[in-house]
């Protein structure tokens, strides 16, 4: 018998199952700090579970192998993205999504594993064996259709001049992104990431925004 989604009865985790998942969470912390120090490759699957408390068998009966570890770490990564920059509603399009990624950086400016995490990954992911790189792909597909149809969307309600270069100006912006990352975590805290970046979107904004842009 089917039934509304709100009237489900959500049946109480049992003691163990709590447990299991606060291991879990555990797991997944100690490997964000240490991935974002030593990256995969350097990084044990005992490193980790002695930082997590756990023996290295209780560890693997969470995660087989550090390959699910790191995917573990990385679903977590995007999901909390994607839930601080949409919480669920639409994309924003237009100038403001360009805008969104200015709210995203302050907020990762607070986290440095986070960025040290992506930094340090995304290097080693570069490589075609490594098991993020499929991850990597996505990641940059993903944001390059997003900020693709923001900008298309901006042209239709007439916010982006209709001669702006759309791919040149994603991957552009992308790159600033990244690189801007980079020199942080090489240089801790040498830069304010948030202003950086507002200098490359005023740019943006001035050269292929319309008398319609905010």
């Amino acid at each position: 018998m089917s039934y509304p989604p709100g009237y489900r009865i959500e049946r109480e985790r049992s003691r163990a199952e709590k447990a299991g998942a606060a291991a879990r969470e555990k797991a997944i912390k100690a490997a964000i700090e240490l991935f974002s120090v030593g990256g995969y490759n350097k990084t044990s699957i005992a490193e980790v579970a002695v930082r997590t408390g756990l023996s290295q068998s209780g560890l693997l009966h969470h995660f087989p192998n550090k390959t699910a570890l790191l995917s573990a770490v990385l679903e977590q990564r995007q999901a909390e993205d994607s839930e601080f920059l949409f919480g669920g509603a639409a994309a924003p399009l237009g100038w403001a999504a360009f805008d969104s990624l200015v709210s995203l950086v302050a907020r990762n400016s607070t986290r440095p594993e986070w960025i040290g995490l992506f930094v340090r990954i995304s290097a080693e992911a570069t490589e075609s064996t490594h098991p993020a790189h499929q991850w990597l792909i996505d990641h940059y597909t993903g944001m390059r259709t997003w900020l693709i149809q923001a900008l298309q969307h901006g042209q239709k309600t007439g916010e982006v001049r209709n001669d702006a270069p759309v791919e040149a100006i994603v991957r552009n912006t992308i790159a600033v992104l990244d690189g801007l990352q980079q020199q942080w975590v090489a240089e801790p805290h040498s830069m304010n990431m948030v202003a950086e970046l507002r200098v490359h979107l005023a740019g943006l904004h001035a050269a292929w925004g319309t008398t319609n842009n905010h």
